[in-house]
């Protein structure tokens, strides 16, 4: 028989649900075992994730690097502008409506006894060689030397070490989530914090697929304005992109319904070409709305700051790491671990937390941002003909 293969999103959903019915039976032993793993795991991330920062980062500032004329920053501003833009959209919007609209659900998030009352039997200390913001910092230096030195060996070297850690991401990670989730949902099941979990969960879930819609229309509008196109028609030619992405949950695995709905919106062929693939790289607004909004859910709940300068330094920041999310699903929010632990404060639960809630709306932010591509597509014809006609 053919076997039925689930994506991660389903068996994301099945770990949750598996881990509540489970807390209600597993004996106290049997969860601390599943704590146990869970310790490692997110100690082995803690390690892992200044490695990913400079194995994915590095190389694609490099990529971006050579060649770079007029039009590639451009779309580059153009990309990480209005990557951002989403970003400080999700906060403020969260900011004025989360306290009413989440009201008793982030209330009794902030009541849940998150130290545990329950504890793993041992744990094995992996602590980082490098922080994350040196990480990041060192990335940037290594993309930026190898996109100006001609050598090619440190180059390969640089890459063939993407590919390792893109490996370790989709083989042994992503795999293995599932099982973190579910010890997750099995300790907060234990302990009896479940239910405000998951009534904030359904909250945020709604408010996001608000936001998603609104950046969308706002992003045409602005591009129907620039090229004198009808934003509305642009918007829906861009849906079978939208609905494909749904299925693929990946950006890169899109790009040929993608480029198709492009040139459909009268973008040339020479501009859909070059602008549709380094946008499936670069540009990650709706990955950005959704990182930023469930952050600050958790953040006002746990009691953590939500101030402006400390959310608008961490929006800064994460649309450049975004730039590391690999084509796997759940890659962005893998990414930004980093910066939540290091700019935000979150605990392994809290980063666990975070897993469950971007995975359970993964498809839904990969076809927002690779719809938001047309949008750039179209600027960018207008622009390059302009360009063009300045040249003749």
């Amino acid at each position: 028989m053919k076997q039925i293969k689930l994506g991660l999103l389903p068996k994301i959903l099945i770990a949750i649900a598996a881990g509540i019915l489970c807390s209600l039976f597993f004996p106290t032993w049997a969860v601390r075992i599943f704590l146990t793993f869970n310790s490692i795991f997110g100690n082995f991330l803690g390690m892992f994730i200044p490695l990913l920062i400079i194995g994915l980062i590095a190389p694609a500032i490099a990529d971006l690097g050579r060649g770079a004329g007029k039009l590639l920053l451009i779309t580059i501003a153009i990309a990480y502008l209005s990557t951002i833009l989403a970003g400080f959209f999700s906060y403020f919007t969260c900011r004025a409506t989360y306290p009413s609209l989440l009201g008793d659900s982030v209330k009794a998030l902030g009541e849940m006894d998150m130290s545990g009352s329950l504890k793993p039997y041992f744990t094995i200390e992996m602590p980082a060689f490098i922080s994350v913001t040196t990480a990041l910092v060192f990335a940037f230096l290594i993309g930026l030397g190898l996109a100006l030195i001609p050598g090619k060996a440190f180059n390969n070297v640089m890459h063939d070490f993407r590919e390792v850690i893109e490996v370790v991401i989709a083989k042994f990670i992503i795999p293995i989530l599932p099982i973190y989730i579910f010890g997750i949902f099995l300790q907060l099941g234990a302990e009896g914090n479940v239910g405000p979990v998951l009534g904030t969960f359904a909250k945020i879930i709604i408010i996001i697929i608000v936001m998603h819609v609104t950046v969308l229309v706002l992003q045409f509008l602005i591009a129907g304005a620039i090229a004198h196109k009808n934003p509305f028609r642009s918007l829906v030619t861009m849906l079978s992109a939208y609905v494909t992405a749904l299925g693929t949950q990946s950006s890169a695995a899109t790009i040929p319904v993608t480029l198709a709905s492009a040139k459909k919106n009268g973008v040339s062929e020479p501009v859909a070409d070059f602008v549709i693939p380094l946008c499936a790289t670069i540009h990650m607004p709706c990955s950005i709305l959704k990182i930023t909004a469930c952050a600050y859910a958790i953040s006002l709940g746990m009691g953590l700051a939500t101030d402006p300068g400390l959310y608008i330094g961490f929006v800064m920041m994460l649309a450049i790491t975004m730039v590391a999310a690999p084509g796997v699903p759940g890659g962005a929010i893998m990414a930004s671990l980093g910066l939540l632990s290091s700019m935000l404060g979150f605990d392994t639960n809290m980063q666990g937390l975070m897993i469950a809630l971007y995975i359970a709306m993964d498809s839904f932010g990969t076809a927002g941002n690779v719809t938001g591509d047309g949008a750039i597509a179209l600027i960018m014809d207008k622009i390059a003909s302009h360009h063009k006609h300045d040249k003749q």
